[in-house]
């Protein structure tokens, strides 16, 4: 088995050791942008009856999305099948608007259950979508610690939800 050495992770999972930042509620950073109704300024794509999508703000790539339920639930086994479903629907969905939007050649997609699988909010299930590319890794988190993000953020914002109409099945 090869191995590929990855030092910046530790700094990463060390960061684990501090308690995740809750507002006095209670409520995970999800629910807080989902309630405050400031959805330009927490990056807000799309709303939907029972689950939204955010774009991720401190993205792997260009358009990493993440589809959350409203309902603040810690694991998949808590989500009712209306929210299993038009969560699932919502993906396939954001994916088609990526496609159109940003033509990526590949995606990422999955979650982390559980602080020890790297869920930097652990008490909100979420589902990333990270688009890919060709080349889209390179250098410079080897030598610098630094991820290049290509778009702007707030436009690819905007032209998501542009593309974004859509009713859930």
């Amino acid at each position: 088995m090869e191995r590929m050495w990855s030092p910046w992770r530790s700094k990463y999972i060390a960061s684990f050791k501090k308690p995740v930042r809750r507002n006095r509620k209670g409520s995970s950073l999800f629910t807080t942008a989902l309630q405050s109704g400031a959805d330009d300024r927490h990056l807000i794509v799309w709303r939907g009856e029972h689950c939204f999508v955010i774009m991720n703000r401190y993205p792997y790539n260009s358009g990493h999305l993440m589809v959350v339920p409203n309902r603040q639930v810690k694991s998949i086994q808590d989500l009712s099948a209306d929210e299993l479903s038009e969560i699932m629907h919502t993906v396939q969905h954001a994916i088609r608007v990526l496609d159109d939007v940003l033509q990526p050649q590949g995606y990422n997609f999955g979650a982390n259950f559980g602080r020890v699988s790297g869920a930097g909010v652990d008490d909100h299930i979420h589902f990333h979508i990270v688009p890919r590319w060709n080349g889209d890794t390179n250098f410079m988190p080897i030598l610098s610690d630094t991820k290049v993000i290509s778009d702007d953020i707030r436009k690819t914002l905007k032209k998501l939800r542009k593309s974004f109409k859509f009713k859930p099945q």
